[in-house]
């Protein structure tokens, strides 16, 4: 038995316009990689269609020598990655005005080409107080020549730089990679970019809580059997095999995405929405984790990854991981959080659903023959634009007093304006320009992460098949019991 969509009425009233971001120099590092190429170069295309973009700026594409463009080949190519990859197709005097910022650099180069001449020339064709923004859109083990590079050159004043994920492999990593950030950049120039943040569903998890007291004391052990974050994805590792080889999901998904969302869903309400005390409540809950025991984890690999290009052929890699972690805490004591990704699964979602606790006293004798086992859950779908579900029991029609499970529907694109929404990526290149650090983790956050999972990195046990299109190995349901995952539904 199903409820019609909820109708909602939206405040469609004008709010304050965002204040403009200071003049800017991009420099993007890895200009050639998969990410420039599809969220970079088309999420700055778009803030300069929508108006979000700084007065001036400049946006200067970084490549090594052996990979070298000039200014014209720079802009052909942002033009292809655009058109395949934007939501804005590029055209007319919109492209031209954006083309003519782009320009490209060499690293290292000490000559005209060079990043530091590059550089000088885009502050000086701007004027005034110019603002650097450095993207390091490369590996972990490449950010530190890059870092050094920076400082040598001086380059680190006036700036800000993003870390692209994953931030370190491991803990030393990470405590390395933060000391070299740390020896040219203070904190509040360090914006470490975890995607899944930005995006709009995920800041309605903070609105569904904070600003609703239907919700918010729900949100607790006593009223609270089980937490799912569950991030299925149809996608093989697409020819990244050398990539995948140094990380794997949980390294690729678990550390940077799922625990980030875990933060958000665990957290005790902030004082403000402003960076500092929203992180600081993350935080509490990244210190209040269980380290992870490895015998709880569930590696998968699937069936054919040992012939995908660059996978060694002994690898034990995963490219499936489920789990399940505590926060140690008195809101969430006693809650398991089960945590799921993979490669190459059933369907491509990207869920959280609250499992609520079942009436203390069963009157109804539908509760008591155990028949509605997926009732009172809250369902939050964060694959944008978004959506919102409530599982709960009614009355059926009729003269017996039967049970039946109802769901009340809340979709984004039914109530709002997808014109107004910023892609994840999108919104975050915003922030970093604007300098709110809210979306981002700071440096005790991650390395708590990589200590959390120290045990699992040590001594992880070993690899379960399962085949392409499927959910997982067969065991993925142990890892659950006496709970079910809500997918598939």
């Amino acid at each position: 038995m199903s409820t019609p969509p909820a109708t909602t009425t939206t405040d469609t009233s004008a709010t304050a316009p965002r204040p403009k971001p200071d003049n800017h120099v991009i420099v993007i590092f890895g200009i050639t990689g998969d990410l420039a190429r599809r969220k970079i170069l088309p999420g700055l295309y778009h803030l300069a269609v929508a108006g979000l973009m700084p007065e001036k700026y400049r946006v200067v594409g970084c490549a090594r020598p052996s990979s070298k463009m000039t200014d014209e080949e720079f802009r052909v190519y942002a033009f292809n990655a655009v058109s395949e990859f934007a939501s804005d197709k590029p055209s007319g005097k919109e492209w031209e005005d954006f083309a003519a910022c782009l320009t490209a650099a060499i690293d290292p180069d000490d000559g005209p080409t060079g990043l530091s001449a590059v550089v000088g020339n885009a502050e000086a064709a701007i004027g005034g107080a110019v603002r650097r923004l450095y993207h390091l859109a490369i590996p972990p083990d490449a950010m530190h020549d890059v870092i050094r590079l920076l400082g040598a050159k001086g380059l680190n004043q006036n700036a800000r730089v993003i870390c692209e994920k994953p931030f370190g492999t491991d803990l030393a990593s990470a405590q390395k990679l933060n000391g070299d950030l740390e020896q040219f950049f203070d904190e509040s120039q360090i914006f470490r970019i975890d995607h899944f943040l930005g995006k709009e569903s995920i800041d309605n998890i903070l609105a569904l809580r904070f600003a609703n007291e239907l919700f918010e004391p729900l949100w607790r052990r006593g009223h609270v059997r089980y937490v799912q974050i569950d991030v299925p994805e149809t996608l093989s590792i697409e020819g990244r095999g050398a990539f995948y080889e140094e990380t794997g999901a949980f390294r690729d998904m678990v550390v940077t995405h799922l625990f980030q969302v875990l933060g958000i869903l665990a957290m005790e309400q902030p004082t403000s929405m402003a960076a500092k005390p929203l992180r600081n409540e993350v935080n509490k809950v990244f210190e209040s984790l269980r380290i992870l025991d490895p015998v709880t984890v569930l590696r998968g690999q699937y069936v054919g990854y040992l012939d995908e290009p660059g996978v060694a052929q002994d690898s034990d890699t995963e490219t499936f991981i489920a789990l399940r972690a505590w926060v140690d805490n008195s809101r969430w004591m006693g809650v398991p959080f089960y945590l799921r990704t993979g490669k190459c699964l059933a369907e491509s979602r990207q869920i959280i659903t609250i499992g609520l606790r079942e009436p203390v006293m069963e009157i109804f004798p539908d509760q008591k023959d155990g028949n509605h086992p997926d009732a009172d859950r809250l369902i939050i779908d964060f694959k944008d634009p978004g959506s919102i579900h409530a599982d709960f029991l009614v009355k059926q029609p009729g003269p017996e007093m039967h049970l039946g499970q109802a769901r009340m529907n809340f979709y984004y694109r039914d109530s709002f304006q997808e014109k107004n929404n910023l892609e994840a990526y999108e919104r975050l290149l915003l922030e970093v320009m604007l300098g709110n650090q809210a979306l981002f983790t700071r440096s005790d956050g991650i390395e708590r992460l990589w200590e959390v999972a120290a045990p699992l990195l040590e001594r992880p046990r070993p690899i379960e098949y399962y085949k392409k299109g499927s959910w997982g190995p067969p065991s993925v349901a142990d890892v659950v019991a006496p709970h079910r995952w809500t997918l598939p539904e």
